[in-house]
């Protein structure tokens, strides 16, 4: 999988970055892209990536903001039109269904696929097999949410090379003992498939972050995340100005990052007062309090 930054902004484009969009490419996965918040221009960076529209399968908006949401009826129309037919889900705060309904209507714009919109409330909102989504509401003026990512567990890998060590010929069979069955070989040997599965897999956990100060709910959603999305609008120095205007610091994103185990923290959603070497001295900044820091640049793809 693939995280995928289209923009990492904060409140309007700037030269250097679009406001808030976060993509992840589950194509190995379940051939889908999951996309996080759609501000403004968001199509347009989409044009830029190899992201296509027709793979989106599910939208999470953070919060109703508009440099998180002002994209969305333009995405929406154009997924129409670019070969998207299967439904698309998009979930969001409380009136993230009229935003949306109005928008259409009033531009007269038709869906080629089914829509389907789910206002979120604290919890588990998605589980298949494959994931688990759940939220919680973080503190930031207006309703705005994180989201924990859990992926289920996989079984074990069958061990090749022990077969073959035990003279078991490749092929067929090699799909059944993966499956844990028990096999008969030709020579007449009962081969028991569990016997060569190593050990099951955790699954991955990835965090998402809304607009936020810091908040006693941002602490569960983060445990033991083996990736950290979280806003960073403020260097640290100016944590008074964070509190005010209802956002974090860099150093804030980093001690949540430590206090919560988590393997790597990707900051994002910048000030544009910071250019691209400002931005390095707050990536240098959340280092001090955990090393594993990056700092998202639009069109940053990072391996999950």
């Amino acid at each position: 999988m693939e995280l995928i930054f289209l923009g990492t902004g904060a409140g309007v484009p700037s030269k250097n970055r679009n406001v808030a969009s976060i993509a992840i490419s589950m194509l190995n996965e379940r051939n889908a892209i999951w996309l996080f918040d759609c501000g403004e221009g968001t199509q347009h960076q989409i044009l830029r990536s190899p992201i296509r529209l027709s793979k989106l399968e599910k939208i999470f908006i953070t919060h109703l903001h508009g440099d998180h949401i002002f994209g969305l009826p333009g995405l929406l129309s154009s997924r129409s039109f670019q070969g998207g037919e299967t439904e698309l889900t998009v979930y969001g705060p409380p009136g993230i269904a009229l935003y949306i309904k109005d928008s259409l209507e009033l531009s007269g714009s038709h869906l080629t696929y089914p829509l389907q919109i789910v206002e979120v409330e604290s919890g588990e909102i998605f589980s298949d097999k494959q994931w688990k989504v759940v939220c919680d509401e973080l503190d930031h003026g207006i309703q705005s949410f994180g989201y924990r990512l859990m992926e289920s567990a996989k079984p074990g890998s069958l061990d090749a090379a022990k077969l073959k060590a035990e003279g078991v010929p490749a092929g067929p069979l090699y799909q059944e003992l993966k499956e844990g069955k028990t096999v008969t070989l030709p020579d007449g040997r009962t081969i028991d498939g569990q016997a060569f599965i190593g050990p099951e897999q955790k699954g991955r956990i990835i965090t998402i972050f809304g607009d936020t100060r810091q908040h006693k709910n941002e602490l569960p959603l983060a445990r033991n995340a083996d990736i950290i999305v979280h806003e960073a609008t403020f260097e640290a120095s100016k944590v008074e100005m964070a509190k005010e205007y209802m956002h974090s610091t860099t150093t804030e994103a980093a001690g949540l990052a430590k206090e919560a185990d988590a393997k790597h923290l990707i900051l994002t959603h910048i000030s544009s007062r910071y250019d691209k070497e400002a931005s390095l001295g707050l990536r240098d900044e959340a280092r001090q309090i955990f090393p594993n820091t990056d700092i998202a640049e639009d069109f940053s793809v990072f391996d999950i």
